[in-house]
């Protein structure tokens, strides 16, 4: 999975670097009050402590929800198992694709920062209601009303995650000075705490709340997310003195159709043998402006004839407008082309996400059949993920102080791995979760059966622990291929699009919980034909959840050999 080593015309988006001296940042940035950003009094560590501080608090509230929602729906609501597995899915991925809307609004018309003031609040009256409906008894609500009033304050938090997700992991890494390479060395570490403080707000979610829920209340465990949400939002709006922020810009959805509908009005025109009589802006405001220009690529010639310009337009008239839905320049193809590029690595990470999410469904599923029973404790079959949580922290540091150091030694790479080693070997790792998983349920029905525990909806005489693997290889998976998937999708996004390939990044997961809920639904109208009790019946010891994921893992096996079939040929962005 070796990336070519030809340069990418990606790296003429570096700004220019020739002022790194300077008091002020060299990449455009300004302050809260639109001035030039001043290295000393914003930015950096400073500002990114409490945007990461709002990223731990979104993260225990989703995490909150997301972690044990299934026993909610299955216990409280009375839904199926089939039922509640869907509606799982169904929300995170509501979660993980409101983020498009967040992008947009963030890069055209409120910006990073205004957009997560205003989400903030959204997703903050989700839980209150949430919070509110599980505190009242089920005997006050009419019929049908609690579960409305349940699935209204679930998608309000999915729309408010929608401008935070996207948002946080972009401003943050926009307070570090491009320009500098000592601001952006210490870009890198950003992201390594972005994914720890998601994780230790899983821990927390997993063990804390999830105890809370089955032992306590539903009520108060939505409480305490709740009044973090609030002191996130007053942690964002305290430190906007020492924020960094970009200036907006036009819309990248907008440029993305420009091109597509001005290659199409010339399709009929011949693409000329010299690339330099296509269109680009010959001056620019700034040199950090001329910087972003990319270098013209033989990919998707299609899409040049955008660029093209027709009689009697002179290509460096003053009056070609910079962008136009006749006229495009090079810049704008070559972005486009970008995310073409991006797309079959973006494609891979939708079966990886399917898997991810079984420890949110069928993981739970199963462990309820099992004996949860560990001397004088009983473990609560959702608190398993905080296995998953605890092993991507201690694979973080493993990647880090081991295998980093090892690999670089035997490649010569400064990252030891590259970028498609590392999301290949992530994308191995959630395949082997899925052979484990179905061959623990293989051993489970065999224990049920050999209990004479076939017909009877009850725990298998095999311990939960059992599950310790699966999760495991979970955490590890998401180490290389989820903190991977960030570093790609900024690494690789043109300068301009930074917000929204964070956003497919997020499009990613939900396409894998839309998967998930289309293959719960799929499977359960094959298998239950001529009264079966179908792979996952609300008994799962007259179903066969083995089958699921034994299927599962050849989806992934496939995935993964398309993905090392792709990468091998895909030129991937150095970057300093």
């Amino acid at each position: 999975m070796e990336a070519a080593d030809e340069e990418s015309p990606l790296l003429h988006l570096q700004p220019d670097r020739q002022d790194v001296g300077s008091e002020y940042t060299s990449d455009g940035t300004i302050d809260i009050s639109r001035q030039p950003a001043l290295k000393r009094n914003t930015g950096n560590w400073r500002a990114c402590y409490m945007i990461l501080g709002v990223e731990f608090c979104e993260c225990v509230a989703f995490f909150a929800i997301a972690a044990n929602l299934v026993t909610y729906l299955t216990t409280v609501l009375h839904e199926s198992k089939v039922t509640a597995a869907q509606n799982v899915s169904a929300w995170v991925g509501a979660c993980f694709l409101t983020p498009l809307i967040g992008a947009f609004l963030g890069d055209t018309y409120l910006g990073r920062y205004w957009t997560m003031v205003v989400s903030l609040p959204v997703s903050t009256i989700g839980i209150l209601v949430l919070t509110v409906s599980a505190s009242v008894p089920t005997s006050y609500y009419r019929a049908g009303v609690h579960r409305v009033v349940v699935y209204l304050a679930l998608y309000l938090v999915a729309l408010g995650s929608g401008g935070i997700k996207p948002c946080t992991s972009a401003f943050g890494a926009d307070q570090f000075d491009s320009g500098d390479p000592m601001e952006l060395q210490k870009k890198g570490s950003f992201f390594n705490w972005y994914y720890f403080l998601i994780s230790l707000g899983s821990l927390l979610s997993g063990t804390v709340l999830v105890w809370l829920q089955n032992n306590v209340g539903w009520g108060i465990s939505f409480a305490i997310p709740a009044v973090l949400m609030i002191l996130g939002l007053a942690v964002l709006v305290g430190g906007s003195r020492v924020y960094r922020f970009r200036k907006l810009g036009a819309s990248p959805f907008k440029s993305i159709c420009q091109v597509v509908v001005a290659a199409v009005r010339k399709w009929h025109v011949q693409l000329p043998d010299d690339i330099s009589l296509l269109y680009e802006l010959t001056n620019s405001s700034s040199p950090a402006e001329s910087s972003q220009k990319i270098q013209h690529t033989n990919q998707f010639r299609f899409l040049d004839k955008a660029a093209i310009v027709l009689p009697p337009l002179d290509k460096t008239s003053k009056m070609l407008p910079m962008c136009s839905w006749s006229l495009c320049t090079v810049t704008q193809v070559e972005e486009l082309k970008t995310l073409l590029r991006m797309f079959p690595v973006w494609a891979s990470f939708m079966i990886f996400y399917a898997v991810g999410g079984q420890t949110t469904s069928t993981f739970i599923e199963q462990g309820m059949v099992m004996d949860n029973c560990v001397g004088p404790f009983a473990i609560p079959p959702a608190s398993l993920s905080t296995v998953s949580v605890l092993s991507a922290l201690i694979w973080v540091y493993i990647y880090e102080t081991v295998l980093v150091p090892l690999a670089r030694h035997y490649t010569g790479k400064e990252k030891g791995f590259s970028q498609t080693q590392r999301l290949g070997i992530g994308f191995a790792l959630s395949m082997l979760t899925m052979v484990y998983s179905a061959i623990l349920e293989m051993k489970r029905l065999t224990n049920a059966q050999a209990s004479g525990m076939s017909g009877r909806n009850m725990p298998a005489p095999i311990s939960i622990l059992w599950q310790g693997p699966s999760y495991i290889l979970t955490g590890a998976a998401g180490v290389f291929a989820g903190i991977g998937m960030m570093e790609f999708f900024y690494d690789q996004a043109p300068y301009t699009m930074k917000s929204l390939c964070a956003a497919f990044a997020q499009l990613a997961i939900a396409s894998g919980s839309y998967f998930n809920t289309i293959i719960f639904g799929v499977g359960a109208a094959v298998t239950t034909r001529g009264g079966a009790p179908g792979w996952i019946p609300d008994n799962l010891n007259e179903g066969h959840l083995d089958y699921f994921f034994w299927m599962m893992a050849a989806l992934s096996l496939l995935n993964l050999a398309q993905f090392v079939h792709y990468s091998m040929r895909y030129t991937v962005k150095t970057t300093s």
